[in-house]
């Protein structure tokens, strides 16, 4: 099989132990990053099995119909940037695996990494420091204050357990069947989503980035946040109304922000308004990015391959290409 692997920038996969499941097939790995229709076309021509990094690359109808060999793309978790219906009409099977049950840490513990640094304001410190300055501020203690926690799936969970070991009283905000099983687990629900966030000292989103979740953070929300508050989104920038939060952090609520993702990605507009204020840490989305999480990932992204040229494909989300 001819494979190819889009947007591995530090030419990553080759060295795990994972990669050895693709030995005997013709496997293309591409380190840069690239959007041009004309180009991914180009350099997909002989592609029989597309993998795709989570969603660096968005994959939609025109691509789709200019490469006539392309039969499986393969990757994990959830696919905005995949037009499934697309892939359908040309008998592409898209194999990705949602992971139940196995949240990830990689992000969970980025989520902390970036409330700490926040709380200390760490990359200002260390900034300062190396310019000659000794101590730039003070900060805040996390233990005694509240963390809110909005989406309590398995990577908010997660995080929810890195608050209650920090003695951070937790709050919860979700929907109302996802409320329950945070209460079930010890941890306080908001009456309603304004008080969640005018109660909360940090806030952290882990929702998925479908319909119903996309600006589903308010410019409301935001401005009934203390002016000390601190928004962490390690999730998906989306689900924040779009300018919503750089007119709140201009406006004084909350205080600060911690974010790993954004609206356009790769970013790289060193003139963008969030990397240019004093009151937010940015990252470039490497939440999953260590490899211990690509070997976990990739390790099922192959397993999805092999079992495609096997005759058996799984985790299939278009079943109707099947049997074509």
């Amino acid at each position: 099989m001819h494979i190819h692997i889009l947007d591995d920038y530090f030419d990553t996969l080759r060295g795990l132990p994972c990669f050895e499941k693709l030995a005997g097939h013709a496997v293309t790995v591409w380190n840069d990053h690239v959007q041009d229709t004309d180009v991914l076309a180009e350099r997909l021509h002989d592609a029989e099995v597309l993998v795709l990094i989570r969603e660096r690359t968005k994959i939609g109808a025109d691509l789709l119909a200019r490469l006539p060999k392309l039969r499986l793309i393969s990757q994990r978790s959830v696919y905005p940037h995949i037009d499934v219906l697309a892939c359908a009409r040309h008998g592409v099977i898209l194999s990705s695996s949602q992971h139940p049950g196995t949240p990830s840490f990689a992000a969970a513990e980025l989520t902390w990494a970036l409330v700490l640094a926040a709380a200390r304001q760490l990359p200002q410190q260390v900034v300062a420091m190396k310019q000659g300055a000794w101590q730039i501020g003070v900060g805040q203690t996390l233990r005694g204050r509240t963390l809110g926690i909005h989406g309590y799936g398995r990577i908010g969970r997660t995080v929810a357990g890195y608050g209650r070991a920090f003695g951070m009283y937790v709050q919860v905000w979700a929907r109302a069947a996802t409320r329950e099983q945070a209460r079930t687990d010890g941890y306080g629900v908001a009456a309603s989503q304004t008080e969640f966030y005018a109660t909360s000292d940090i806030v952290s989103l882990h929702m998925r980035l479908v319909q119903a979740t996309r600006g589903i953070v308010t410019s409301d929300d935001l401005a009934a946040m203390k002016p000390t508050a601190i928004l962490v989104n390690t999730a998906r920038a989306p689900l924040i109304n779009p300018g919503a939060l750089e007119a709140a952090l201009r406006a004084g609520r909350p205080g600060f922000a911690a974010l790993d993702v954004f609206d356009e990605e790769p970013l790289r507009d060193s003139a963008h308004p969030l990397l240019n204020m004093p009151n937010v840490i940015c990252t470039p989305h490497i939440g999953y990015v260590t490899k211990d999480e690509y070997e976990l990932q990739f390790s099922e992204i192959f397993d999805q391959i092999l079992a495609y040229v096997a005759g058996r494909p799984i985790n299939v989300i278009n079943p109707e290409v099947l049997g074509r």
